[in-house]
């Protein structure tokens, strides 16, 4: 499966609703052809202004194409903030995590869910990761 799949899929289809081919697209991106090219296939993942700008470009809420980075084929676990510039720093950390050369064996077989819950657990100090594994423990008891 390739990265992003939903995303790539969904770019493909808006463009072609909309009658226009990658250049048009790529030329209001401000970008090449061949770049614009590897999003619609999944090969490369747009940054997250790019994503805003392919938004706005289709008058579409910018939300709408983030969660299909974050998710993959599951709801996302919480709601996204309507801020921008707090979405688009945060859509923008979590790609970097998932795409960083130290991360991508330890990610490769996981979910999406999986993959979220490595992210902010990274995040956090020692000691509350080791409160978080022991509440996991009693929880998994408890069933």
């Amino acid at each position: 499966m390739m990265k992003n799949e939903l995303l790539a899929k969904r770019l493909k289809e808006l463009r072609k609703a909309n009658n226009y081919t990658q250049e048009y697209v790529a030329s209001y991106l401000n970008i090449g052809r061949q770049a614009y090219s590897h999003y619609e296939t999944g090969r490369n993942t747009p940054s997250t202004d790019t994503l805003y700008n392919i938004a706005a470009f289709y008058g579409i809420p910018y939300q709408s194409l983030f969660e299909l980075i974050m998710t993959g084929d599951h709801p996302f676990s919480y709601q996204m903030s309507t801020d921008h510039a707090s979405v688009v720093n945060e859509v923008s950390d979590f790609l970097e995590y998932i795409n960083a050369p130290e991360n991508e064996k330890k990610l490769k077989l996981l979910s999406v869910k999986e993959k979220e819950l490595l992210y902010y657990f990274d995040k956090l100090k020692t000691k509350d990761q080791e409160d978080i594994l022991d509440f996991i423990k009693i929880k998994v008891k408890k069933k």
